[in-house]
């Protein structure tokens, strides 16, 4: 009997239900996430969206024949103007070396580069020419009072838009408040916002018809959608605190441009991230960068934890939750190991097993159940690789490992060689290295030829804390991370 195609469905902030995913081409998928601002590093909140969509990319290349990812670089913002004044560091230094930053976190936490990952600053004449259609439409409007702190600003007019706020759903009163508007007198409306803003000459900016300046973060994610994506598309993702200004700012700017197109017609956002149950403050102590935790953990484990909570959902970030990341980790890594030195199979996309595990992604990426799938697979391992004589002979263990690889894959996860895993140690992990390790075992063989117990016991305990457990057989003691 066949079975019925996947139908991936995601919940559309838009229309605050989950909605069966209908892409504008079926031949072409297209996605637009707002990518870092690069003024500092990468912090674990910042980390979230770049896993979370990176498993909708993986699974959207699985259902689809062809994708395309766009994620941005912001390098001109105000945030970076205050890092190169607080550090005196160049601005551009800046932006190379947090962009590259960037680039090792991202690739460290498993995830796969995007399709297209523009600058800003490289596509400034896009932006221009979209405020001059606003202003011809008469959405926009330029402040030009010679002399006036506001001369050259350039600022959507909010109440020329009667949907504006539809993707928030805030009333004009709490989009006002929210937004902790600047009340200036180059605004017709206290609502508007910033499309283009003088730049003196210590500043970056670059001429325009409103005079040298330079883009406001907004209109940014819009210019650079449009030119990669086209006026219509079919996701738009980030963070929930880009929902109010930054998307609303972007779908009032893309729509009334250009006129009769939808802009994104998927609106996907991940939750926030707490840690330890409060909200991440360096104040509080409770600061972490992705730098900092992978020198408490390897890559792949982050991004574990990160997973095993829905993508919507708080994420409350524990050093439970990373242990607990890492031992549900070494569990599947045995189970490849179980299966032996054999080359796997690619599995056939209609198995029970497969199904199940892409019913749950398809199903607004339920990676939590995804998770349990797989759980059950390496079940299904770990009671095959108990059998015994010609009951054993006939399983199919590069089947089995085929499609335990396969599920890992689609999450990014199971990267690496079973061995590798357990003796090796990911770049930046923190943890004891093999020489070391291999050291300490044969000082504990010393030891114990020695006949001086109590010390072969301390380097033992030595090994246990470093995270190192010990297996002594006949053949001499094997070691294995876990």
């Amino acid at each position: 009997m066949a079975r019925a195609p996947l139908t991936l469905k995601l919940h559309n902030t838009l229309t605050r239900q989950k909605d069966v995913f209908r892409p504008v081409d079926p031949k072409h998928v297209r996605m637009y996430v707002c990518g870092p601002t690069v003024y500092d590093f990468a912090h674990i909140g910042n980390a979230r969206p770049v896993i979370v969509f990176d498993v909708l990319y993986r699974l959207l290349k699985r259902l689809y024949p062809k994708v395309t990812y766009v994620r941005n670089i912001t390098d001109v913002d105000d945030k970076i103007i205050a890092a190169a004044k607080e550090s005196g560091e160049p601005i551009g230094s800046i932006t190379k070396r947090t962009e590259q930053a960037f680039h090792e976190d991202a690739k460290a936490l498993g995830a796969l580069d995007p399709d297209v990952e523009p600058r800003a600053t490289e596509h400034i004449p896009e932006m221009i020419r979209m405020i001059e259609a606003l202003i011809e439409k008469g959405h926009a409007y330029a402040y030009m009072a010679e002399g006036h702190a506001g001369d050259g600003h350039v600022l959507f007019s909010v109440p020329s838009m009667p949907t504006y706020g539809r993707l928030s759903r805030h009333s004009r009163d709490e989009l006002i408040a929210g937004a902790r508007v600047e009340v200036a007198p180059y605004k017709k409306d206290p609502a508007d916002f910033v499309l283009w803003k003088p730049s003196t000459p210590d500043l970056p900016g670059w001429d325009s018809p409103w005079g040298r300046g330079r883009p406001g973060w907004h209109i940014e994610c819009s210019a650079m959608s449009e030119k990669y994506l086209g006026s219509t598309f079919d996701i738009h993702g980030g963070g929930l605190d880009l929902i109010f200004p930054h998307h609303e700012n972007e779908i009032a700017q893309s729509t009334c441009a250009r006129p009769g197109e939808t802009f994104a017609r998927v609106w996907v956002h991940n939750g926030y991230l707490m840690v330890n149950g409060e909200k991440m403050s360096k104040s509080l102590g409770n600061f972490f960068t992705v730098r900092d935790l992978l020198q408490k953990a390897p890559g792949e484990v982050i991004r574990f934890a990160m997973l095993a909570t829905h993508y919507r959902q708080p994420l409350n970030w524990t050093d439970d939750a990373l242990k607990q990341a890492r031992s549900i980790l070494d569990r599947w890594y045995r189970a490849i190991a179980l299966c032996g030195p054999v080359a796997p199979i690619a599995p056939a996309l209609d198995v029970e097993a497969i199904q199940a595990f892409l019913a749950a992604l398809t199903d607004d990426l339920n990676t939590s159940q995804a998770i349990a799938e797989i759980n059950k697979h390496a079940d299904m391992i770990f009671h095959a690789a108990d059998l015994t004589g010609i009951t054993k002979k006939m399983v199919n263990f590069d089947t089995l490992k085929g499609r335990l690889l396969f599920m890992g894959n689609m999450l990014g996860v199971l990267r690496q060689d079973a061995d590798a895993w357990f003796k090796g140690v990911s770049a930046g992990s923190g943890t004891a290295g093999e020489a070391e390790i291999e050291a300490l075992i044969q000082k504990r063989n010393d030891a114990r030829k020695a006949k001086d117990f109590k010390e072969a016991d301390r380097l033992r305990a030595e090994l246990v804390a470093k995270g190192v457990t010990l297996e002594d057989g006949p053949k001499g003691t094997t070691w294995r991370r876990g």
